[in-house]
């Protein structure tokens, strides 16, 4: 496939990138600053765009088979993240190509709670809230679009480096959590699960959630 990745220098873009590499696709990893890409991976194509601009979104996407945006906003300028997924759903809608976009846990209903979402329980982190909210509203504006082809990814409460051990559990709308209470899956984990989306597509305008297995 050829996929294009925004925000291929971010944590979790650059997971991205490495796990499609490592599958055979041919990778166009995009970034707005390119000394964030000086030294692309071996295999991708570094090019330099603006995921909040529908006529870059527009020329990176155009021809190839899949978009997926791993995009994230730095503390302080949390509605970007709106601005660009706007814009990232026109463009791809233009081009028509699909897109798959890396969201938050924030509107995931708590498992025994009586549908109580992540972000409203008593002991999430303030420092979070305001991401979590502008990933809220990422998720309506997607919902909301009904030309372009999409889905959307939430991920577990706890997403951080680690193993890639390739298998994940999958879900749709509640918090999957494990035996001992945790909800965590690794960035490399999410990374195979978005990677086997690609391949396997099984959503469509709709939000689906991975956790460690």
């Amino acid at each position: 496939m050829r996929i294009t990745v925004f925000g291929a220098a971010g944590s979790v873009g650059s997971r991205v990138v490495a796990e499609a590499l490592s599958r055979g696709h041919e990778v166009t990893a995009v970034v707005r600053n390119p000394d964030r890409l000086a030294d692309p991976p071996i295999g991708a194509a570094a090019r330099v765009g603006d995921a909040a601009d529908v006529e870059d979104v527009v020329r990176l996407s155009t021809g190839q088979d899949l978009v997926i945006t791993a995009t994230r906003p730095a503390p302080g300028s949390e509605d970007e993240l709106v601005t660009a997924t706007k814009a990232l759903l026109a463009g791809v809608a233009s081009s028509g190509v699909r897109l798959l976009v890396v969201g938050g846990a924030a509107t995931l209903t708590v498992p025994g709670t009586g549908g109580t979402l992540v972000v409203d329980g008593p002991d999430f982190p303030a420092a979070w809230r305001g991401i979590a909210l502008a990933c809220a509203e990422q998720l309506e504006v997607c919902r909301a679009e009904s030309a372009a082809n999409w889905a959307y990814l939430s991920p577990a409460a706890l997403l951080e480096p680690g193993e890639r051990t390739g298998t994940y559990r999958l879900g749709t709308d509640e918090l999957l959590v494990g035996a001992d209470g945790t909800s965590r899956i690794s960035m490399e984990d999410l990374a195979v699960a978005l990677l086997d989306e690609a391949e396997h597509p099984r959503h469509h305008r709709t939000r689906f959630t991975v956790a460690q297995a």
